[in-house]
């Protein structure tokens, strides 16, 4: 039979309908006008320790809490620093979003409160006058003088890193120059041999066989050209990053528009756009050094540096180590990841497989419980 509603019955649910549309239309104003206003990214107080040109060097002070939430759970704020400085690497085209991304769901607020010293350092927005830089132009030779920064600031001479992405990469090569002081390398998601890394090894190879063709008929490599030609502008690195996973790009725009009508899912999703949709530029000479040196060569599957003159090898690498790579991520495997362990001198190698994609495994949802928890463990056990 059908169902017979009274007048009041009609009426309440015409007031909620128009409520939720109400709220749907304020949010998705906000949303997609005002985005900025709704941001929670970046919390966090730090002070600018060291600046040269685009690149900044951040110090995390002790958090004034006793005590923080992270993703629900209370966690106390360590009463003692450890003796060795933490400082964090971060790789090149993200913003520094990514690093502190919620209150309850900050990597730097959470180390913080676990007792480092925390640093980080912040490559900045490259400009196309930045297009001359290389990648041995982060790890050779930004990276001794932003590091001498923090020892000079920390009074500390030994460190650990913490490397994400290309922050990982970084964090190694700049460790093969030969610095002895190198503690601990935390290394996330960090790139080695490109040939074996899944579906998109296969792609580099077949870029690799091209190129190498190419130079034997016609004395060609990609450094023949200017470097402004290779520039990869920021929305083209967003894009190409939301395309290593379309379906749940698009999904995240559909449970948007479901969601319209809450408030703090409107925020959530404001505030991971925020560092999806504001991703940094790559210097032409940078992107230059990937396809000739990374993608075609491959030289790091053979411990080799990226670089024009290479300095040094991953066998002088004996910090202890750890490798955090995602079962899920397609941007770097697991196979091209553990592929530094062939190469390095480390007495102490530790390989921690977990859940999650590139961008999850550093700070997804699910890291606050399953993967900071034990990183900041085995730093721990070894910054005393």
């Amino acid at each position: 039979m059908p169902v017979v509603r009274t007048a009041k019955e009609i009426r309440t649910k015409y007031d909620e309908v128009k409520k939720l549309a109400e709220l749907s239309t304020i949010n998705a104003k906000q949303r997609f006008f005002q985005a900025e206003k709704l941001l929670q990214a970046e919390k966090t107080p730090f002070d600018v320790v060291y600046q040269k040109d685009i690149v900044r060097l951040r110090y995390y002070p002790p958090l004034k809490e006793t005590e923080i939430i992270v993703d629900g759970d209370t966690i106390p704020v360590a009463k003692k620093c450890h003796k060795i400085p933490l400082v964090m690497v971060a790789p090149l085209a993200v913003n520094m979003y990514i690093y502190d991304l919620f209150p309850e769901r900050s990597l730097v607020k959470y180390l913080r409160a676990k007792g480092f010293e925390l640093y980080l350092i912040d490559w900045g927005r490259p400009g196309w006058d930045h297009n001359h830089y290389t990648i041995s132009s982060y790890f050779a030779e930004l990276m001794p003088d932003v590091l001498a920064q923090v020892r000079k600031h920390s009074g500390s001479k030994k460190l650990s890193l913490h490397g994400w992405s290309f922050g990982g990469l970084f964090s190694a090569c700049y460790t093969s120059l030969g610095d002895p002081d190198i503690v601990n390398l935390a290394l996330v998601g960090a790139p080695g041999d490109y040939h074996a890394n899944g579906e998109l090894g296969k792609q580099y190879q077949s870029i690799a066989k091209k190129l190498s063709w190419l130079e034997k008929k016609a004395g060609w490599r990609v450094h023949n050209t200017p470097r402004r030609w290779w520039r990869s502008p920021g929305w083209v690195n967003s894009l190409a990053f939301k395309l290593t996973n379309p379906i749940g790009s698009l999904q995240g725009y559909v449970d948007l528009l479901k969601n319209l009508h809450d408030e703090e899912y409107v925020i959530s999703h404001a505030t991971n756009g925020a560092f999806l949709d504001n991703m940094v530029a790559y210097p032409g000479a940078v992107i230059q050094d990937v396809i000739q040196y990374l993608w075609a060569d491959n030289i790091v599957a053979r411990g080799e540096l990226p670089m024009k003159k290479p300095q040094g090898s991953l066998a002088n690498i004996s910090a202890n180590l750890l490798l955090v790579v995602g079962k899920q991520d397609p941007i770097v495997t697991k196979a091209c990841s553990v592929s530094i362990l062939e190469h390095v001198a480390s007495q102490d190698q530790q390989v921690l497989e977990v859940n999650g994609g590139h961008m999850g495994i550093l700070s997804g949802s699910k890291a606050p419980k399953t993967i900071w928890p034990q990183v900041a463990e085995w730093l721990a056990e070894r910054s005393d």
